[in-house]
């Protein structure tokens, strides 16, 4: 592998970031450790990789973890299907003896043989297998891995940055970890949250804010909600709000609360909100 600069993060255009977090990151990077994040959804974990790749310009590369996954599935995948009909369809002048022709990177592989420097994001490590977890945590120490249909071994160019995020859903291995520094996001309490909403409405009004805010932090207090509005939600809810040309900030306060909808997406959910609203 090249040798790595070491970059500092401090935060990107449209990411509110506390000072803890920035300390994690830059100290992942410059210890070249994995950084697992876990938080509930709408605490900006898979953002945060966004955000570094943006602030630091590297290529941002996103393994969407799915339950079914195998490590292999991440690193690299060998089309034998395209090679099968390219032996019986194809120009007999293509030579379909070449195995490479039919490997294609995975979303690791990828980040491997970058020529440069990547953000490698690995979101919701909890929906993985515990072996799943293992292994891929080898293959990042080792920073290299084996095709064995080619007898290759595949060797980082540049060591990626390194994000994983983990909803909680599942507990994670010790020795999983072990080998990950980690940081826990907290929900936003008001006062981010205010920060998050200047960065993506820049315009909008103190009292719109305020107002907004009060009510989207009384609905999260809405008993036996099954799944709670989060960030996502509430940015959501005040671009509903906004391109409402009858709507009233007095509505947020009157038991009158419009586009719940945008708010809660299960219906249970949706009615005890309407409910304690209007109570």
């Amino acid at each position: 592998m090249t040798e790595q600069n070491f970059h500092r993060f401090g935060g990107a255009s449209r990411y509110v970031l506390d000072e803890e977090l920035a300390k994690i990151v830059n100290v992942s990077m410059a210890l070249e450790m994995p950084l697992l994040l876990k938080g509930e959804p709408g605490t900006g974990k898979t953002m945060l990789a966004h955000a570094i790749a943006e602030s630091l310009e590297m290529p941002l590369i996103i393994l969407n973890v799915k339950s079914s996954m195998k490590l292999v599935e991440a690193l690299y995948q060998y089309d034998t299907l395209t090679r099968l009909n390219d032996s019986r369809f194809a120009d007999s002048t293509r030579d379909v003896s070449n195995i490479s022709d039919y490997i294609r990177m995975g979303k690791i592989g990828q980040a491997f043989v970058a020529d440069q420097r990547t953000v490698l994001l690995i979101d919701e490590i909890d929906k993985a297998d515990t072996d799943f977890q293992d292994d891929m945590l080898d293959v990042l120490d080792q920073m290299q891995f084996d095709i064995m249909e080619i007898d290759l071994t595949v060797k980082a160019r540049c060591r990626p940055v390194i994000i994983i995020t983990s909803n909680a859903k599942k507990d994670l291995s010790d020795p999983f970890l072990g080998r990950c520094n980690f940081h826990h996001i907290a929900f936003p309490d008001p006062d981010i949250m205010r920060r998050i909403i200047a960065v993506h409405f820049p315009d909008l009004s103190d009292e719109l804010a305020h107002a907004t805010i009060n009510a989207f932090y009384r609905l999260r207090k809405v008993e036996g909600v099954e799944k709670k509005p989060a960030t996502r939600e509430l940015l959501n809810w005040v671009r509903a709000l906004q391109a409402d040309p009858d709507f009233r900030t007095e509505a947020l306060s009157d038991g009158t609360l419009p586009y719940l909808g945008v708010l809660f997406k299960k219906s249970s959910d949706l009615e005890k909100a309407a409910l304690v609203e209007a109570s």
